[in-house]
């Protein structure tokens, strides 16, 4: 065992046994954080507007700060842009994180000397979690190659501004800096096509041992590999033992990556975003992720039902019910405040705090009133795949409204690895298993108000030829699973097969 290795033995276990402490004071840990968050910014321009100084517990702090998306959330940032400091946290924040929004436009996210932490030790804390529970320690001292945008920073207001993954780039701890790669000059290629070429040339006689990032990209990474190499991944990289990844819902991936790989390898799951760091996979055997209840982000759970009510339901840790979907609501160390980071979430468990990701606030269909989730078409699709024995690589679901005399139905686009022998058999099954998912789309097939639902079966490569159209291929981007208008749909036609 290399010294890496023998050096993360400790570290592990330690780092496993304060996390465990933490699951049984998660509630408490909540309540005091949000303390402590009101206290550091309660001389901020929004905490003075806000009357910080006055709050005294969670339910004084609903009625005090309303809840806000970022478009919402915008003048606040545009003042710190336009170079005030303590607006929305001590100072001015140390880097913008930008994204693209669905309706915003570019968001810029602060990130502050305070939550930086936050980014940078819980991915390290999950794969620490990971050493502890299953002895694999030897691929610490591997390649470990990260999946990522850009480090190059701009400047906002001279503040460093880029992707989030580009930033915690920087961050990156000296003693993975030699086992990091691609290379800092590769990383800063804009092009994801030329980029990913440049990652093959760099890795593929390296003794790999660990490949984190967004699934789909990590599908396009090993295909080029093969194609360039001829060989397969288990051939080029022997020692590869551990797969990180979060962003979407792994499981239509999952059988395509390992079949690519050449065999089955662990995985991690994390719940990263701009806003922050929320939740990982701190067990190989338990279902779901540990929410990250003291690292600077205090939550509040949101009852989908409720959201779009003039005074939504606002709950804290301790009320919150299994298997209930919940818009997340953060209020951070980051200077967000009661924010709608536009993720949905349930718990699976309440001893310790686990959840699952299930879709998007925005990403839905309800074109008919049906509010179908990604989740339930997510489940619809592969549980028909598998008895169906098709291979998907990607898809996404929009309504089509009828204006003539025929019924309106759901879309599917489907990229099929290997298509089921009969489409109609399949689609028919799909139906049936989103029907069984979702009461209400039941009602209005059961009511012939929607036909069930049609499958255009896409060219291959279509959702990258897509992504590459919009300006999206690569780094951190992915596939909206579900659209309530045709946006989307109506460019994929181009794609149908």
């Amino acid at each position: 065992m290399n010294l890496k290795s023998l050096l993360a033995r400790p570290f592990a276990a330690y780092i496993q046994k304060q996390i465990k402490k933490g699951m049984e004071t998660a509630v408490a840990d909540q309540d005091k954080l949000l303390a402590q968050l009101l206290q550091a910014a309660g001389k901020t321009e929004f905490g003075k507007a806000h009357q910080f100084a006055s709050i005294k517990n969670h339910a004084d702090y609903a009625r005090a700060v309303p809840l806000r998306d970022y478009e919402a959330f915008k003048p606040w940032v545009e003042k710190i842009k336009a170079g005030k400091h303590n607006v929305l946290w001590r100072g001015k924040p140390l880097y913008f994180a930008k994204t693209s929004g669905t309706t915003s436009g570019v968001k810029y996210i602060p990130i502050t000397k305070d939550s930086i932490p936050n980014h940078i030790n819980t991915a390290r804390n999950a794969l620490l979690c990971y050493m502890a529970e299953t002895g694999n320690y030897g691929f610490a001292g591997g390649k470990m190659i990260f999946l990522s945008g850009s480090p190059e920073l701009e400047r906002v207001s001279d503040i460093p501004t880029g992707r989030l993954s580009g930033i915690v780039n920087h961050h990156v701890p000296k003693y993975l800096r030699t086992n990091q790669l691609p290379s800092y000059e590769t990383n800063c290629i804009d092009d994801w096509e030329t980029k990913l070429d440049a990652i093959v040339a760099e890795t593929k006689g390296e003794n790999m041992t660990l490949i984190s990032g967004i699934p789909p990209w990590m599908q396009m990474y090993f295909d080029r590999l093969k194609a360039t190499t001829g060989k397969s991944i288990t051939d080029l990289f022997p020692q590869l033992s551990v797969l990180v990844q979060g962003g979407v819902n792994f499981e239509p991936y999952k059988a395509k990556l390992f079949e690519t790989i050449g065999k089955n390898i662990d995985t991690i799951e994390l719940f990263p975003a701009s806003e922050g760091f929320f939740a990982f996979q701190d067990s190989q055997s338990a279902n779901g992720l540990l929410l990250n209840t003291n690292s600077g982000i205090f939550f509040e759970f949101v009852p989908v039902a409720t959201l779009d009510e003039a005074q939504p339901t606002r709950l804290s840790l301790k009320d919150v019910k299994l298997n209930e979907q919940y818009a997340l609501i953060i209020s951070s160390n980051a200077g967000l405040w009661a924010y709608n980071i536009g993720d949905t979430i349930k718990f699976v468990s309440l001893n310790p705090y686990r959840i699952v990701v299930t879709g998007r606030t925005k990403h839905f269909i309800s074109a008919f009133g049906e509010h179908v989730i990604a989740e339930e078409v997510e489940h619809a699709l592969m549980a028909a795949a598998g008895v169906h024995g098709c291979s998907i690589a990607e898809f996404t679901v929009a309504p089509y409204v009828s204006t003539d005399a025929g019924q309106s139905y759901h879309e599917w686009f489907i990229e099929f690895d290997e298509e089921p022998d009969s489409l109609t058999d399949f689609a028919a099954l799909v139906d049936d298993n989103l029907r069984k998912k979702n009461v209400y789309y039941d009602d209005l097939i059961a009511g012939k108000i929607l036909a069930p639902l049609k499958i255009r079966s896409l060219q291959a490569s279509a959702f990258i030829q897509y992504m590459k159209q919009q300006g999206k291929l690569g780094g951190q981007n992915k596939v909206p699973r579900l659209s309530n208008d045709r946006k989307m749909a109506d460019v994929l036609l181009q794609f149908v097969s």
